[in-house]
């Protein structure tokens, strides 16, 4: 038995470690002019973003950038924007490279009209005409707005992977986060990604809501398992009211003790992983068939703003309002202001706002923190080939700072290698920020990231 009570130590302020530098290194001294050249100088492959902002109402528990609106001719209008953002993009990144993965997320992707989503593909195309093979095409679904046709147009498309959310089955949870969905909703949603032939369906929960208790998320994971989705995300709820006006909404006493959250996680990586699912990085599981499980079997499994991915070393171009770009060595993000965001484009310019050149210490940090992030294991030799460098002198004062998970049995430390215990799984942001060289300026971290347990 885990005495959860013994860890509530560790729920700190902590990154999620999406990207390092986290995105709240992002500034604007890294000019407009370098970030054209950069996007034109990487020689990668190609993943491409596409972020569509629009839900009809709020979730309460959304950490999403997100416009909320019923208006048709606002849709119509993004689309637009989105062409021009396309046609500009010709202008400084070579489009006909392969592209390996396509992703749109929101927002409410399919909150949009099936005839929408079909003129956004086809444009896509256009631009990007070659698409590989086994490319990773995905899109996000609120089961609540799915149609028929719009899963013909997602297959006609040639999409591949889809991810519902779905939070919790619990009524009084989706009472209080602002989102009714049934199961019934829900399984009629994955049954029509299963008749258009998805090769992988995903299903996102949520633990630390409102009301939550173990027994209760204990009934929407047995739920969950009749679903028999391909691959689960089951995140940490992310609560951050002075960034989300609308996690205002939520009552704070309501919400479970750090304790408790520990338990729920623990119950279902047992409950996942005694049910055919393995763990695949910090908050994902996946059956033994799918790529995540082969590619972390192969320790190639990687981590960006998609959460985990098999494609990793692509370049990762961010279109749309608010979306991330990733590079070998940099990081850039789009406007989030839509007046900003259109003005850019009207004047011929990439809606670019801000984001970072990596460093050498950046790279070498950003390697450390993902690979233990993904494969809970890290290869230190490999390091120290890859960047030139002695790992024992170069973090001395980081591998002192992990004595004392090591003590507490979550990390084992040898010459040759850093590995997570199961139990140290549960805390693997915690043991990762030893290695965040931005941490200090960011004092106890309030106000700045969410809660790591």
């Amino acid at each position: 038995m885990i005495d959860f009570n013994k860890f509530e130590k560790y729920s700190r302020p902590g990154p999620r470690y999406t990207s390092y530098p986290t995105a709240i290194e992002f500034n604007e001294k890294f000019s407009y002019e370098e970030y054209i050249k950069k996007l034109g100088s990487q020689n990668r492959p190609l993943s491409l973003y596409f972020h569509l902002p629009f839900c009809r109402s709020a979730c309460y528990f959304c950490g999403c950038n997100v416009v909320f609106t019923s208006k048709e001719d606002k849709k119509e209008r993004y689309i637009d924007y989105l062409f021009k953002e396309l046609e500009l993009l010709k202008k400084y990144l070579d489009t006909s490279k392969e592209v390996v993965q396509l992703h749109f997320g929101g927002g409410t992707p399919t909150f949009f009209s099936s005839s929408q989503l079909e003129k956004i593909i086809s444009k896509i195309k256009e631009t990007f005409p070659n698409f590989t093979k086994d490319a990773e095409v995905s899109c996000e679904i609120d089961p609540r707005f799915l149609t028929k046709e719009h899963m013909e147009v997602l297959a006609k498309g040639g999409f591949n992977r889809v991810s519902f959310g779905v939070q919790d089955f619990d009524p009084k949870v989706q009472q209080a986060v602002h989102r009714i969905q049934t199961f019934e909703e829900t399984k009629k949603a994955i049954d029509l990604a299963r008749e258009f032939g998805m090769e992988s369906v995903n299903i996102d929960l949520i633990y630390g809501l409102p009301f939550q208790t173990l027994e209760s998320f204990k009934k929407t994971l047995n739920l969950t398992l009749k679903l028999d989705p391909d691959r689960l995300a089951v995140f940490n709820y992310a609560h951050v009211p002075w960034l989300k006006k609308t996690m205002r909404k939520i009552d704070e006493t309501t919400l479970p003790s750090p304790s408790q959250k520990l338990a729920i996680l623990k119950h279902t990586i047992d409950f996942f992983t005694s049910n055919g699912y393995k763990m695949i990085g910090m908050d994902h599981f996946a059956k033994p068939k799918d790529e995540l499980f082969k590619a972390i079997e192969k320790g190639e499994l990687h981590r960006n703003f998609q959460g985990y991915t098999t494609k990793g070393g692509s370049h990762l171009i961010g279109i749309g309002l608010t979306s991330i770009g990733e590079g070998e060595d940099y990081y850039a993000q789009n406007f989030k202001d839509m007046r900003l965001y259109e003005k850019a484009l009207d004047e011929g310019r990439l809606p670019y706002q801000k984001g970072v050149v990596l460093n050498l210490d950046d790279r070498i940090r950003k390697a450390v923190i993902m690979e233990l992030m993904a494969n809970f294991k890290l290869s230190i030799p490999k390091i120290e080939e890859r960047f030139k460098i002695d790992f024992k002198n170069y973090f001395q004062k980081e591998l002192e700072e992990l004595k004392e998970f090591e003590k507490e049995g979550l990390v084992k430390i040898s010459p040759s290698k850093i590995e997570v215990s199961e139990t140290g799984t549960l805390l693997i942001r915690n043991i990762v920020m030893p290695f965040d060289a931005y941490m200090f300026k960011h004092g106890d971290g309030k106000k700045v990231f969410s809660k790591t347990v």
